[in-house]
């Protein structure tokens, strides 16, 4: 993965700790599309969980070319932390022990006590594995202008 820095920049290890959105775009016949998804950093990928009501995975197995975009914001603050991706991505078979770290990075590691929704993953899910190119890497930060 090559990584480019912006003018100013910050530990992008840092960004991809935490638990935010990323947004994957996708293309499709019918023009791009952006999903928002939780993801998980592990062997220099992005790993995603997709379920069978999603359509991202059925456009990345038609094109693996994608872009992902994840922005840590605090208007308060004036921070504003963006990395770009651009890759591809593949369909994999779901693995629960991955989507189990993936899902305590936002839901945290007493399962028991996780929205139902998440308790109950099976193998009709697949895993997204994203594996960047590249990435810009920016801190895009301002004085904030908003008082509390």
């Amino acid at each position: 993965m090559r990584i480019v820095n912006g003018k100013r920049t910050f530990e992008l290890r840092m960004l991809l700790d935490k638990p935010l959105f990323a947004h994957l775009s996708t293309s499709s016949e019918n023009g791009p599309r952006e999903s928002p998804v939780w993801f998980h950093w592990e062997d220099e990928c992005l790993w995603m969980i997709g379920n069978p009501g999603n359509t991202f995975p059925l456009r990345l197995k038609e094109e693996p070319k994608c872009a992902i975009g994840i922005v840590d914001f605090d208007h308060n603050k004036g921070k504003v932390w963006h990395a770009g991706f651009r890759g591809k991505a593949t369909v994999e078979p779901f693995d629960q022990a991955l989507a189990e770290r993936l899902l305590s990075k936002y839901l945290g590691e007493n399962k028991e006590v996780w929205d139902q929704r998440f308790q109950h993953q099976d193998e009709e899910n697949v895993l997204i594995r994203f594996v960047p190119e590249t990435v810009v890497v920016r801190d895009q930060s301002y004085g904030p202008s908003i008082s509390k």
